[in-house]
């Protein structure tokens, strides 16, 4: 899969039912029919939906993790806490349980964001805080991971 792009607002109905954006089903074309996963973001209060095979290749990695050191354990339940597969309805829609909605602070209006392999689910005013707040740090982020890289001539 190539790495996905752009940013959306939507709204989730009251059922937590939220359209995935044209543009990222036209991007996710062959992975429509395998279906999603959605999980808890780790660093923030955010969601994380991988296309299945996405997922899958971020599991045999993590599965690699030697079950005899505690940590490594205790990481593995976490990770996979409160994943969920979700499919698109015959609306084009996913459903958002009440539980990840209320991790994430969302409510009607929603930030759905590429990240790289996947689609980040944002309550819009937390995303617009994060990206607001984030933004003066960018600079020094941006050099600090990709400073060292020196580009290939392709």
């Amino acid at each position: 899969m190539n790495s996905l792009f752009g940013v959306y607002e939507c709204s989730a109905d009251a059922k937590g039912r939220v359209m995935l954006p044209i543009a990222f089903k036209k991007q996710l074309t062959k992975e429509l029919k395998d279906g999603f996963v959605l999980k808890r973001s780790i660093f923030s209060k955010s969601l994380e939906l991988y296309p299945l095979g996405t997922w899958n290749e971020m599991v045999r990695e993590v599965n690699k993790l030697n079950k005899f050191v505690k940590k490594n354990v205790e990481f593995i339940r976490m990770f996979n806490y409160g994943v969920v597969p979700v499919d698109l309805d015959a609306s084009g829609r996913i459903l958002i349980s009440k539980d990840m909605m209320s991790f994430s602070k969302i409510s009607k209006d929603i930030v759905m964001a590429a990240a790289g392999d996947r689609i980040e689910i944002w309550d819009k005013k937390s995303y617009e805080r994060f990206i607001n707040s984030s933004t003066a740090d960018f600079e020094k982020l941006a050099e600090d991971v990709m400073g060292a890289i020196v580009p290939s001539n392709n």
